[in-house]
This record gives C-alpha cells, structure tokens and sequence, in this order.
C-alpha cells in the first residue's frame, strides 16, 4: 500500500464521520483499514487543509480535544462541534465506546 493510498483512505474515514458525531484517531485509523496508525492519522490531518474536510470531528481516544486547551485550534474545534450539535465540556466529549467489532456489539456485555 502507497503513502498515498493510506491518506486517500484516512481522509475518506473522515469524511465519513456524521455530522454531529465524533471519532477517535484510532478508530479513523481502524475504519481506513490500518489498525494501529493513529498516530499517521494524525500525520495526515496535521499536513493537510482541504477546506470542507470535517477535522473537527477527530478527538484523542478519552475524548479530549488534542489541541492545547485555549489555543485558537482548541477553541476553533470546540466551536465547530457545539454548532453541530455536539456537547463539550472542559475539552472532552463524552461518548459511548463503539464496539470494536459485530459480534462483540451483538453478544458483548450488555447486548440485548
């Protein structure tokens, strides 16, 4: 697989992120199929600025912003998730952890 073909996949992962939900580096990085990259995932985004591309939507695996809390990148995100709808407190959004696959969300813990 080319570099170029792991952050055409990255950014595709992002993209399709839903307005008004969150995901982290490493589940971008599971979605583009490269487990384990979340670390290139946040490569990518730091070299790239396509404009309508939904960056914002990316947060640390806890939830937190990655961005230093009250630096303009923080309070940019922070804005952009609330106008979609999104809660942030203290820098964090609080969610509910996916599965990490189909069987563990139809017969993990709690299911059913």
């Amino acid at each position: 697989m080319t570099a170029k073909s792991s952050e055409q996949r990255i950014l595709a992962a992002i993209r399709a992120i839903p307005r008004g939900q969150v995901a982290g580096y490493g589940e971008v990085a599971q979605r583009a199929g490269l487990p384990g990259r979340a670390r290139l995932v946040a490569r990518v985004l730091g070299n790239h600025d396509e404009p309508d591309l939904p960056w914002y939507r990316v947060l640390r695996s806890d939830g937190r912003i990655a961005f230093p809390e009250g630096s303009r990148g923080f309070r940019e995100q922070s804005q952009r998730l609330r106008a979609e709808g999104v809660r942030v407190e203290n820098g964090r959004v609080r969610r509910v952890k996916p599965a990490p696959d189909l069987d563990e969300a139809l017969w993990g813990p709690g299911a059913g």
